[in-house]
């Protein structure tokens, strides 16, 4: 019950139902006093208007199914009712003699209009959307699970509802058991969690208490790397918070946001997003700057950006090549070292512009060194491949080179091993290049790539191996080696499949000016790989087969 003068009677109200009774109570009386008030009446008729829109938000509220299963209903009966209180105390206070001073009056009023456009939007929330349905939702209907516990699901979707509605500290409390839920049953949270929910962790990022900021990015952290919802997460418009984290916030946040960002940056157009929000220059600012962690997310992000050709102008014009160099040199984690030589491998693969960036700021001499670990890694020799015919082979002897190819041949993974023989097909330009690769020690290892399990990269063995034997101490070095015209051989297999064809013809052509080898090259089938190759019209298929039945013949008639 309310008094004539606005002055509440003390009642016990314990269920939803009171509270709706209570509440529908206070409206006329607020309205009222609302109208008696003479001073600020533009202030007092924006309230009033909002006043007479309670009753029938309340009147919508109590007619929704859920209306007396939900705790979410009784805690918005409980803040309408204390704001229409507010509302009336304020209201005969504003017509008393000895009211505060204009100033405190005016905020006050507006407070008091804030908090019942928050009601109203809260009210309409759970109305509108399914809010309140999915937070009552009976497990059997939320979702399977192998081992059901009841109220697990419907627990955590009145949590996630609680990000969306009610005053910033309602928020807080509810945003710090959600950061416990998922350290605890992440799954459980991502099986419930829908579009809105999302939605309103993006707007928390926004709030303008730093310790909110940084629970919320840490829950957002979380989500973009269970992989399930990125798509939300971008459309929602994650990324200037985001973004904005990583330039000033604090040092969790940074690193939170920063890994969000590597993880969301895996699609091309969240990457150029990213780009386009401003978010180069923080994430280069990171690999500069930041801790060990922050570092070498920053470097992944980054690493993931410059596979998208369109952005490679912006990357420079923010300082990137030098920064990744510098990463290779004093990266603090190993993997920082790893995706700053895959962001230089992505930045010179086909811009002319950025490979002379990357040779004139002594990249090529930070690629060698890196190289020198006891696993070399594929991105480091991919970028060294994309640059090798930039600069003289006297440059890259002086530096080093070619010892390290041989050391990647013989100890790299096989994508570092395909990348070091394509490197020497794009260097061998030369006699004397060729005669320094050969005398280096690259044949061996080149000849034992032919065995490889992967297609690409047995074709660029034979590719190397074929512009090598065109000089003759290669050639001789090739010969030696027991294996060379039995994986050659193997390569001359018709299949569609194998793309090593025509490198494997040529070099079994340079090899059969011996008779040693031409024997082998017949006793391994090879004839029969070249009648198929001929009637493909592989180069050189055709010749090699001549030459190889001619021997064969001469053989057979000296035999008798």
């Amino acid at each position: 019950m309310v008094e004539d003068r606005g002055k509440e009677v003390v009642v016990d109200i314990q269920s939803v139902e009171d509270w709706l009774s209570h509440a529908q109570e206070l409206v006329p009386v607020a309205v009222d006093r609302a109208r008696e008030v003479k001073g600020f009446p533009g202030r007092w008729k924006m309230i009033i208007s909002k006043l007479e829109q309670i009753p029938s938000c309340l009147s919508d509220l109590s007619s929704h199914p859920c209306f007396s299963k939900n705790s979410l209903c009784k805690e918005q009966l409980q803040a309408v009712s204390k704001t229409l209180k507010e509302a009336i105390e304020l209201a005969v206070l504003c017509m008393g003699e000895n009211y505060w001073g204009k100033l405190r009056t005016q905020s006050d009023l507006d407070a008091l209009s804030g908090k019942l456009d928050l009601n109203l939007r809260d009210c309409g929330l759970l109305i509108k959307t399914r809010m309140l349905g999915e937070a009552t939702m009976p497990l059997a209907v939320a979702g399977s699970s192998t081992e059901p516990e009841p109220g697990i699901h419907s627990n955590t979707r009145e949590l996630l509802a609680r990000l969306q509605i009610g005053h910033l500290e309602a928020k807080h409390r509810a945003l710090d058991t959600l950061v416990e839920v998922m350290k605890e049953d992440e799954k459980t949270v991502l099986a419930v969690l829908g579009r809105s929910n999302v939605a309103a962790l993006v707007q928390l990022l926004t709030a303008t208490s730093p310790c909110i900021r940084e629970k919320t990015v840490t829950a957002i952290c979380s989500l973009a790397e269970s992989g399930s919802c990125e798509n939300w997460l971008v459309s929602e418009g994650v990324l200037p918070p985001l973004i904005r984290l990583v330039e000033s916030g604090s040092t969790v946040g940074r690193e939170k946001a920063t890994i969000s960002l590597q993880r969301l940056s895996m699609s091309a157009e969240t990457a150029r997003a990213i780009v386009g929000h401003g978010g180069a220059r923080p994430l280069i600012e990171i690999c500069r700057t930041g801790d060990s962690v922050s570092q070498a997310a920053a470097a992944c992000t980054l690493k993931n950006i410059s596979a998208v050709p369109e952005v490679l102008q912006d990357l420079a014009e923010e300082g990137i090549v030098k920064v990744m160099i510098s990463l290779i040199d004093c990266g603090i984690l190993l993997g920082s070292k790893e995706y700053a030589a895959e962001c230089l491998q992505n930045l010179t693969a086909s811009n002319d512009n950025l490979k002379r960036a990357v040779i004139s700021e002594g990249g090529i001499r930070s690629l060698l060194v890196y190289l020198d670990g006891p696993l070399p890694q594929e991105s480091a020799v991919g970028a060294l491949r994309n640059l090798v015919s930039s600069v003289s082979m006297e440059m890259l002897v002086s530096y080093g080179f070619l010892p390290r190819l041989v050391h990647v041949l013989r100890s790299g993974s096989l994508g570092a091993q395909q990348a070091a023989a394509s490197a020497i097909c794009r260097v061998c330009t030369s006699a004397d290049v060729k005669k320094l690769v050969g005398e280096a020690g690259c044949i061996p290892p080149l000849v034992k790539l032919l065995e490889a399990k992967s297609n690409s990269a047995r074709e660029v063995s034979a590719q190397a191996i074929s512009s090598l034997v065109s000089l003759s101490q290669n050639r001789r070095k090739v010969i030696r080696d027991d294996g060379s015209v039995p994986n050659l051989v193997q390569l001359l297999d018709p299949s569609p499949q194998n793309t090593a064809k025509k490198y494997a013809v040529a070099s079994l052509t340079s090899l059969a000016s011996c008779r040693k080898c031409k024997r082998l090259m017949i006793s391994y089938g090879a004839i029969g790989y070249l009648k198929k190759l001929t009637e493909m019209d592989i180069p050189g298929a055709k010749k090699l087969l001549e030459r190889l039945e001619s021997g064969k013949l001469r053989s057979l008639f000296g035999k008798k």
